[in-house]
Formats: C-alpha cells, structure tokens, sequence
C-alpha cells in the first residue's frame, strides 16, 4: 500500500450555524480510487473543498500530501492537487480556447496572458485533450462549448500540471446517456493506469462510478454511513441508509453498478 495522500481525523464544518461536515474520519493512499456518494446536501462537494485545501474544516486535521492544513503554504500544495468542478468552470473566461485553457493549468491560473509555454508542454496539453475525446475542440472557445464537451476539457486541465491527487466534482452531472457512458469509460481507462494521480470522485449515482475504482465513501447529513474497499461498503443496506428508501443494488460483470427503488 502506498504512502497517505489524505487524511482527514474528526473533521466537521459548520457555516451559518449548519453543519455541514461532522466527525469525518478518512484516509486516502496513494494506490487507492475514492468515489465519495450521496444524496444532494449530503456534504459531498464541501469535503471536496477541505480536500483541495479551498475550505478549512471548523474542527479536527486535515492533511494532504504530506501537509496540514493551517500550517502548510496552500500555494505551494494547489498546484499538487487537480480540481475539476463547476465552481471551477463557471470562473473559466468564455473566450479561452481549449489548447489555453489546459496549457494555463502549469501556472494554476485562468486565462491566458504572455506567459511562455514550451513545446513538451503543449505537447503535454494536446495529448491530454486527445486522451479525453476532446481533440476536435483544440481551438474552440470554451463558451461554446456542451456541457459534456466542457467537462472533458476540464479533467484534461486539471491532469495537466501532473498532480499527486486528481478530484472530480460530479464529472457526469448534465450529461447525457452517451456522453456519460463515454466519460466513465475514459475515467475507467484512468482508473486503472498504475500512472494516473490518486483518484477522488465525488457523485450521488452508483451508475456513474467507473469501473477500476476501489474504494467509498458513503455521506449522508454531513456524516459517513460507511467506508472502505467498494465491494464491502457497496451494499442495499449501506445503500438504502445513505439515501434514505430501500434500494436494490446491483454489479453487471464489467464492474458497474445499479441501482433500483425496492
């Protein structure tokens, strides 16, 4: 097992007299693929934000790569860590073209200015772009892009810098059936290269999680109902109580998951 990439020992987040996050106890290794689920409000994007060092729990440690949060330069952490979300995407200048928008990534800025960029570099970008069925889109401007097409090249930006830890923020949410089956069996093809970054992905649909994937977190309220290896946490009980109704769950043989109201 490799070394600790995450830790987070009993964190919670309180904002407006919410809580939004409590007595979260999680530890994520550097060979491990995390899917975090659970129903809307369930607290799912804001442990995100405390892993991406953008929000600082009201309460416990959290340490990422190495790190703790509160005495770590975060300057220096972000560009370790890569972030696709629609918080994200909606700060994206709509005029961006795409080879820019992932090229920026290497200086964690938005928006293309004078910076120099060499040709391992752009490179880097094209085969990235190319690796998420995006190459057709090289010089598209993201404003006129799909939603499916922006999610693509959001995950290419954020694989640009070569981080340690890649988190993605409802990758499939808006798609539609086609896009979403061609995104999760990118983000499988991910998933199982010994090459990829440790890998976080956060959804509230068990048929959105990538097959190669190995390891949940189930959120409900702010608190886990359940955690660890996917095949002992992925249950109709676990299931039912994260959602709250009795739910049937089922695994095709390629590794995918169902799920059915009882």
């Amino acid at each position: 097992m490799g070394g600790q990439v995450l830790r987070l020992e009993d964190v919670a987040v309180r904002r407006d007299g919410a809580a939004l996050l409590r007595g979260v106890d999680w530890t994520v290794n550097e060979d491990e693929r995390w899917v975090v689920i659970g129903p809307n409000g369930a607290g799912k994007t804001t442990l995100l934000q405390v892993a991406a060092t953008l929000l600082y729990p009201s309460e416990g440690v959290v340490e990422v790569l190495g790190e703790r949060l509160g005495q770590a330069d975060v300057f220096d952490l972000r560009p370790r860590i890569g972030l696709s979300s629609a918080a994200l995407a909606e700060r994206i200048p709509p005029e961006e073209k795409v080879i820019d928008l992932v090229l920026t990534a290497s200086y964690a800025i938005l928006g293309r200015y004078s910076e120099e960029y060499d040709s391992d570099d752009v490179t880097r970008a094209v085969e990235l772009i190319d690796m998420m069925g995006a190459a057709h889109l090289i010089r598209r401007r993201f404003g006129t892009l799909s939603e499916g097409e922006r999610k693509r090249v959001q995950i290419a930006r954020a694989l640009m810098p070569d981080p340690e830890l890649l988190l993605l923020d409802e990758p499939a949410a808006g798609l539609d059936l086609g896009g979403r089956e061609d995104l999760v069996r990118r983000l499988s093809l991910l998933a199982t290269d010994h090459r990829s970054p440790t890998l976080v992905l956060v959804t509230h649909h068990v048929e959105e999680i990538p097959a190669g994937f190995t390891h949940g977190l189930l959120l409900r309220h702010g608190s886990v109902v359940a955690q660890g290896p996917l095949e002992h946490v992925m249950n109709a009980d676990n299931l039912s109580r994260t959602f709250g109704l009795p739910l049937r769950l089922e695994r095709s043989l390629d590794g995918r998951w169902y799920a059915r109201a009882q």
